[in-house]
């Protein structure tokens, strides 16, 4: 019987008039109870038709569903307004899982936290007890571990950077000085050479006057090559390989402390009483010797050998840049052209032509 009641509400056709109204309207209950079914079961709209009326106007007509082109729509009850109703157990694995990454991404969070709470600890331990080492060894209270040969080579090289730094400091005023000069002279030349074109009557003093300036300025351009060559390389010997031997002598140094702390903090547990808790604080601060006793030793196995080095590298370097030094100053004063420029292809050292620092009017623009 409901089989028969939907087959009718399915192809009921409701007419209505152009003002709006119903022609035969069912007051009985049973017709809308027909209609709820319909709306409900969804009935297959190509079996249905629109009824339609113009606004305003006399005919009515019927348009069969049948000739619009498209697939069949049919009402899913599992939707409502848009959106489907998940059920019970999608709802709780979502929230598990929202739980579990909430979860995981705290328990990243704190062990992070942790984590740099250690390194903090240890750093703030390591500094107490290095402090309290420096401070027992400045107020004699504590002792020191020492390599007497070692720490007389430390001394005598920074006594040595003091020194190079000096006669770098003096070469480099030279340098602006002789630079000073030569611009001088080469000033000096144009005016001659200007007077003696301006000068009948002395055009020749002027002239031979000219001609020593600029001999003298080229002379001394070379010369300059020379001693620009000379303050470099001792720059790069006191400024890079000697800081490079120091640093490393820095760390060195503290890891000699760091080495004296532990063992004095070992000693200090030594003498104390044998319980168990001591025990265990002996054990643990056995290791932290160790480990600072290895690290004190490379580092000084490192000193030792770049200090070997540094010493046969500055020989080779000075010996070299004292030799071309020599040879320039003597030949330029002597007056002997050709012996500056000898001296300076013995060294391979190759002037710059003039004006090569200026920019071009390419890079000016």
């Amino acid at each position: 019987m409901a089989d028969s009641m939907m087959s009718k509400a399915a192809t009921m056709e409701i007419p209505i008039s152009s003002n709006g109204d119903s022609r035969n309207l069912a007051e009985d209950d049973s017709l809308e109870q027909d209609l709820q079914q319909v709306m409900v079961s969804g009935p297959n709209l190509n079996e249905t038709s629109i009824v339609s009326g113009g606004y305003g106007g006399t005919t009515e007509g019927i348009i069969p569903t049948s000739s619009i082109k498209g697939p069949a729509i049919h009402l899913n009850p599992d939707f409502l307004g848009n959106r489907r109703i998940p059920n019970e157990g999608q709802g709780s694995n979502m929230h598990h899982t929202s739980s579990n990454s909430s979860m995981t991404a705290e328990e990243a969070t704190k062990g992070i936290a942790v984590e740099k709470f250690d390194i903090m600890k240890k750093w703030g331990l390591n500094t107490y007890k290095c402090t309290k080492q420096m401070i027992s060894e400045r107020f004699g209270r504590g002792s020191r571990t020492v390599d007497l040969e070692l720490e007389a080579q430390i001394e005598v090289l920074r006594e040595t950077k003091r020194k190079y730094e000096n006669v770098l400091h003096l070469a480099r005023a030279l340098t602006n000085h002789f630079y000073s000069m030569v611009q001088t002279q080469h000033a000096l030349g144009d005016t001659f050479a200007d007077l003696s074109q301006k000068s009948p009557e002395l055009r020749d003093e002027f002239g031979y006057n000219a001609e020593t300036q600029k001999l003298l300025c080229k002379n001394g351009e070379t010369l300059l090559g020379a001693i620009n060559f000379f303050v470099s390389s001792i720059n790069t010997l006191v400024n890079k390989t000697m800081e490079d031997t120091l640093m490393t002598i820095k760390m060195y140094e503290n890891a000699r402390l760091e080495f004296d702390a532990y063992r004095a903090d070992l000693e200090e547990l030594n003498m104390g009483p044998r319980d168990a808790v001591t025990m265990a604080r002996i054990e643990a601060a056995q290791q932290q010797y160790q480990i600072h006793k290895d690290k004190y030793e490379r580092l000084r196995n490192d000193v030792t050998i770049k200090l070997k080095f540094l010493e046969e590298n500055k020989v080779k370097v000075m010996h070299k840049q004292l030799l071309l030094f020599h040879n320039a100053i003597s030949a330029y004063f002597a007056g002997n052209q050709q012996q500056l420029e000898q001296t300076l292809k013995q060294f391979n050292i190759k002037l710059k032509p003039p004006g090569a620092d200026k920019p071009s009017w390419l890079e000016e623009q």
